[in-house]
């Protein structure tokens, strides 16, 4: 009854307007990964409709996710729930762990920094959504955002991105994770327009108030009147 009172009896949707809002959509088809990381995540059920499912804290138990999963996958083919052997790299060797991640990288700043910046920091999108961090995000869960498309994001299916390109991309994002930043203070890791907003408005800003403190503070001479009958 979680599920249904949006998504219908046989997960087939509600789309009537109800309430003031359209109910859930049509569940036939989007396959168990889609279920796991929504469910697993918390972004479902939602508590009211919005722009965007927040993530929080999951409402049911790993068993109860892995069961609605497996009915979801039972009404049509969809994506399966992946595994650790889909996006590690573990098994891989030094090199091969290397080129993965820099595939992943080229992959990641070709297809992904729009949104989610550089670094992975997440960043505000049009009519109130918003990329989320993916910093601590678990890898299966980052997979499963790729495979499956949840709300505003890009549906990267097998044929758009193959599963070693997912999975490269989970492992740059790892090693991001890992590296310390050398540059000092990061601003935010939004690439060269917060850069260039630090340099204007701290840098050129700074300068420009210290010379009118110069200005302001400067001695100034003045003339004194010669007084009558003082020799000249």
């Amino acid at each position: 009854m979680g599920c249904a009172s949006c998504h219908g009896q046989n997960g087939e949707g509600i789309s009537t307007i109800r309430d003031g809002y359209e109910k859930g959509p049509s569940l036939v088809g989007v396959g168990a990964a889609a279920v796991d990381f929504r469910v697993e995540t918390g972004r479902m059920p939602l508590a009211q409709p919005g722009s965007q499912a927040p993530r929080k804290q999951p409402t049911y138990s790993d068993e109860e996710v892995a069961a609605m999963a497996a009915y979801v996958a039972s009404l049509a083919p969809g994506p399966a729930i992946p595994t650790e052997q889909d996006y590690s790299i573990e098994g891989l060797s030094d090199d091969e762990r290397e080129e993965a991640i820099v595939r992943g990288g080229q992959i990641f700043l070709t297809n992904c920094t729009a949104c989610h910046n550089f670094n992975g920091g997440g960043g505000a999108m049009p009519r109130g959504g918003y990329a989320p961090s993916l910093k601590g995000v678990e890898s299966k869960h980052i997979y499963e955002a790729l495979l499956t498309g949840p709300q505003a994001m890009p549906n990267f299916s097998n044929g758009n991105l193959s599963p070693e390109e997912k999975r490269d991309v989970i492992a740059y994002l790892r090693s991001i994770e890992d590296t310390p930043n050398y540059g000092g203070f990061g601003m935010g890791g939004l690439g060269p327009v917060s850069e260039g907003l630090f340099a204007w408005v701290l840098g050129i800003g700074g300068l420009v108030g210290f010379a009118v403190w110069i200005a302001a503070h400067t001695t100034r001479s003045t003339k004194q009147p010669i007084e009558e009958g003082a020799e000249a």
